[in-house]
């Protein structure tokens, strides 16, 4: 099937485009408001953008017409906390993503733990087993929905003791969760191991 984009309005082209792009590993944005709510969202259009220094991106909507609480409160204190979602959180994150008011705070509604940061105004969620502590970079505007991408750079990571091998994550004991089409998400599954290829640092 052939399947022109011109063709097709925002909402078609965010199913089709959220089949395809598949797995996605998920950001669990913490936030605080200038009135000091606590805020937690989940966003699936995440990766990470810089190593020097590093940094990380996600993609944010509008919703009618308007940013969403996260991003109104990351423009307002300038920065915010990636909490990494592992098998056991994702009942809670899938339940943070409903429409709550900006005077609700969902990490209070849904009583999670949270644990003040070292360099940011937003706290982080105990129960997480990866927090990266973010000072916004800039915002980028794409499209014409009013997609925005943020960026920010980490100014200190909290890594679970459990997770590390050497310098390395071992992803099979982090156990994170990955965001497909609708209302569904995937654990890792098989892992599938190769040797590190032989290439050029130059190549392109």
């Amino acid at each position: 099937m052939k399947i022109d984009a011109a063709d097709l309005d925002k909402s078609a082209a965010y199913k089709l485009l959220t089949g395809v792009v598949v797995p996605r590993p998920i950001a669990w944005i913490s936030t605080v408001s200038p009135a000091g709510m606590t805020n937690i969202a989940p966003f699936s259009c995440f990766t990470f953008v810089s190593a020097e220094p590093p940094m990380i991106g996600f993609n944010a909507g509008l919703r009618d017409g308007q940013r969403k609480d996260t991003v109104r409160n990351i423009v307002a204190t300038g920065d915010f906390v990636v909490n990494v979602v592992d098998e056991n959180l994702v009942d809670a994150m899938h339940r943070s993503a409903a429409d709550y008011g900006p005077d609700e705070s969902e990490i209070d509604l849904l009583g999670l733990p949270i644990v003040s940061s070292d360099f940011v105004t937003a706290p982080r969620i105990g129960s997480s087993p990866i927090g990266m502590e973010c000072v916004l970079d800039r915002i980028v505007s794409f499209g014409r929905s009013g997609a925005e991408f943020v960026v920010g750079e980490v100014r200190r990571f909290h890594v679970a003791d459990r997770l590390l091998s050497g310098s390395r994550i071992d992803t099979a004991l982090l156990r994170p969760v990955a965001r497909l089409a609708g209302p569904n998400y995937s654990t890792l599954g098989q892992i599938i191991r190769t040797q590190r290829s032989e290439v050029s640092s130059s190549g392109g």
